[in-house]
């Protein structure tokens, strides 16, 4: 077999269908969050405004969270020196766990090195803890959601987006004497939608099922404490594993359950992709600490965020731009091809230093490629200004279709 060619022919495939991504080359600034020099591929150098960030608050920047860090290395060093069973567990990692757990209501929280990896080990797992177990899934749940139900190896029901009388249907029909899980997400990314936590709580406990909720896109942004949209909801106690990750709004790297001691014990105790990896550095534990610790006690940061993005989503309908109908911080603007979503996308950093990537398949259906904004409390009105002009002068540059069944 010509092994070569069949790598070639796989990346052509991928570009003849307009969905090759190019990673944009990015330095951030310290301390002038949004801003980024971008170095394109013939190495020239620009100063970009950065719109597609996880980094939801800005947390990544915030001097609380590089002085902790700063001085967990020069106290204990680059990295923890090994699993957490051998060696691993730093006092960081002790207290951040315990930080958590109180941050959700919980009486422990285990860590993991992504939210992808605590999704994937924690789900996977659960089928070995309770043989016979059923997971019911919602459609759209995160890639790193999929790949754990599937990897455990068992029975498995999805149900409809957001879709509760589906999932009462598939409850139904279920084995009553199976144990049973329904997995599912507060916000849900790429629409900008949040699920009905209280409803499915409810159908959860008619059918005697466990809940695992993945707040990945919330924590730190919704909630007095920014404990999530459960928190918000006052869900957090009705749900059972609570699942997020460190390096979105809190800023850094690394991904967490909260539940019972129980269940955290159990999982640490089966879960392959937590015994068998390097435990985070102490310096991102650190750094986790510290920013929980500010955005327990910082409402105002999650006041100014919700503004940003209701600003943006505004400014942007009232050009005539499909904004998808989110409720939730994030800002889609549909374009529905992935030619033209690229070239809006390259054209707005090359022409006028915006930065935001274009999104299409695999991460959303064909047909559905997006533009995906993440407003931040220090995106100011001049950076919007200037994103909105660049937005209407492209959009009637490329003739993509305004308003239409996206619009609000």
């Amino acid at each position: 077999m010509d092994y070569k060619a069949a790598f070639k022919a796989a990346i052509e495939q991928v570009k003849t269908e307009g969905r090759y991504r190019v990673f944009a080359d990015l330095k951030r600034h310290r301390g002038a969050f949004p801003r980024a020099t971008y170095t394109a591929e013939d190495g020239h150098e620009s100063e970009i405004t950065v719109w597609c960030s996880n980094d939801y608050l800005g947390q990544g920047q915030n001097p609380v969270v590089l002085d902790a860090m700063h001085e967990a290395i020069d106290l204990t060093g680059a990295g923890a020196g090994g699993t957490r069973n051998i060696s691993g567990t730093t006092h960081y990692h002790v207290q951040l766990e315990q930080e958590l757990a109180d941050w959700h209501g919980k009486e422990a929280a285990l860590l993991f090195t992504s939210g992808y990896v605590s999704n994937e080990a924690t789900l996977s797992t659960l089928y070995k803890i309770l043989p016979g177990l059923i997971i019911f899934s919602d459609e759209l749940n995160h890639a790193s959601m999929i790949s754990g139900i599937r990897n455990g190896g068992g029975h498995r029901q999805i149900f409809r987006h957001n879709d509760l009388a589906h999932l009462e249907e598939l409850l139904l029909a279920a084995d009553p004497a199976a144990p049973k899980l329904i997995a599912f997400e507060s916000v849900y990314s790429m629409d900008g939608d949040i699920s009905d936590i209280p409803g499915t709580v409810a159908l959860a406990k008619k059918y005697g099922c466990l809940t695992y909720i993945d707040e990945v896109h919330a924590v730190g942004m919704y909630g007095p404490r920014g404990g999530g949209v459960c928190e918000r909801d006052g869900m957090m106690g009705e749900i059972d594993i609570i699942e997020a990750t460190l390096g979105k709004a809190v800023g850094v790297m690394g991904g967490y359950i909260a539940a019972t001691a129980e269940i955290c014990d159990a999982i640490r105790s089966y879960a392959s992709g937590f015994i068998f990896t390097t435990s985070l550095p102490p310096a991102l534990t650190a750094g986790a600490l510290a920013s929980i610790r500010h955005l327990k006690e910082h409402n105002e940061l999650r006041v100014a965020h919700q503004e940003r993005a209701e600003t943006l989503k505004a400014r942007l309908r009232d050009i005539g731009l499909p904004v998808m109908p989110s409720i939730s911080h994030i800002v889609p603007v549909m374009v529905g091809d992935p030619v033209h979503c690229k070239i809006i996308s390259d054209m707005l950093l090359r022409d006028y230093g915006v930065y935001v990537q274009p999104i299409n398949y695999p991460t959303v259906p064909k047909g559905t490629e997006r533009l995906r904004f993440t407003p931040t409390p220090f995106h100011t009105d001049e950076m919007m200004d200037h994103l909105v002009a660049a937005m209407d002068k492209l959009w009637a540059h490329c003739n993509v279709k305004r308003m239409g069944g996206y619009a609000a």
